[in-house]
């Protein structure tokens, strides 16, 4: 009986994946909210956890810890963790956006072609106007961090006649992408895209990634789109962007800070967007998350590789 945390909410979400799977009957486990501690004992024998974010220092507590399973894809707040020692395997929810990250991306790239928004505030004063929408057909979607979200995207976009090009370490040809670019030709792509969209992981080297040089790197009719990391923008640079005409607009739903601060520059500058992080929400998002669990732990139980395991180097 393998001693194993979930210290999360509707937890009995996960421990009924795990008993769908049949691997409830080898485990020992402990079920905690997350506003609740682990008690010492707890902390003693677990091996395996799954949890949001625990207390920093904590993980030193629990010497038998083997293996982790992060809830979210990004893990830049796990990687970062000085508790985190070399032994204990990280892995992460990568996958369970695939559906819905690249529905809503296609909706902020209707939001922006399409004049539905505001044709719903003419509904509400009673106003007739009749607006001329742009068309994505024919138009480059260029898309840094060619992950499973992008390559899903891209099978998608491709279908509404979108030409897509973007970055991968790997730049072996990706189905549905016209051109894949290595992370050293970021400018050419940024040059050719009437959409920019980031789906890069938070690293030390893209902390601040579009930066003011990167935005005078697009077009001026281009618009970005940041539905990866907060932190891979410079803020003051691409308000300073989009203000100055030097690119069209942005359509943000990630932020260093989150909730956004009400006296954020973002919430009043005309041109910018602010979504409240909800490309990946799902209705039945902690299903999802707890039938990768699951198969993860029967992987572990029969001493199969884990799936969507982090290189610590890469930071994802």
């Amino acid at each position: 009986m393998i001693p194993t945390l979930l210290w999360i909410d509707k937890a009995d979400v996960y421990a009924e994946a795990l008993a769908r799977a049949g691997c409830a009957d080898r485990l020992d486990l402990q079920l905690l909210r997350p506003d609740q501690e682990p008690s010492e004992a707890q902390l003693a024998c677990t091996e395996i956890l799954l949890a949001r974010q625990p207390p920093p220092g904590l993980l030193a507590k629990m010497p038998k810890l083997r293996w982790i399973q992060a809830i979210t894809v990004g893990v830049d707040h796990w990687v970062s963790r000085a508790d985190l020692h070399p032994g204990i395997a990280l892995s992460c929810a990568r996958g369970t956006h695939r559906v819905q990250m690249p529905e809503n991306i296609l909706g902020a790239l209707f939001h922006l072609t399409k004049p539905y928004a505001q044709a719903t505030l003419d509904q509400r004063d009673r106003r007739w106007v009749r607006r001329v929408s742009d068309t994505l057909a024919g138009k480059t979607l260029g898309i840094l961090g060619l992950g499973e979200i992008g390559r899903e995207l891209a099978k998608k976009a491709s279908a509404l006649e979108l030409r897509v090009i973007g970055t991968r370490r790997a730049t072996e040809p990706v189905a549905n992408v016209d051109k894949v670019y290595a992370p050293e030709a970021t400018d050419e792509v940024l040059s050719r895209s009437d959409f920019v969209l980031l789906l890069l992981p938070l690293t030390p080297q893209t902390d601040g990634f579009m930066n003011a040089a990167r935005f005078k790197g697009m077009r001026a009719s281009a618009y970005l789109l940041n539905f990866g990391r907060g932190a891979l923008i410079v803020d003051k640079d691409l308000v300073q962007a989009v203000q100055s005409k030097i690119i069209a607009g942005a359509v943000l739903d990630v932020y260093r800070t989150e909730p956004l601060p009400a006296e954020h520059v973002f919430w009043g500058t005309e041109g910018i967007t602010v979504l409240p992080h909800i490309g990946g929400l799902d209705a039945h998002r902690d299903e999802i998350v707890a039938a990768m669990f699951a198969d993860n732990m029967r992987r572990d139980l029969s001493g199969e590789a884990l799936n969507a395991l982090v290189d610590r180097n890469r930071g994802y």
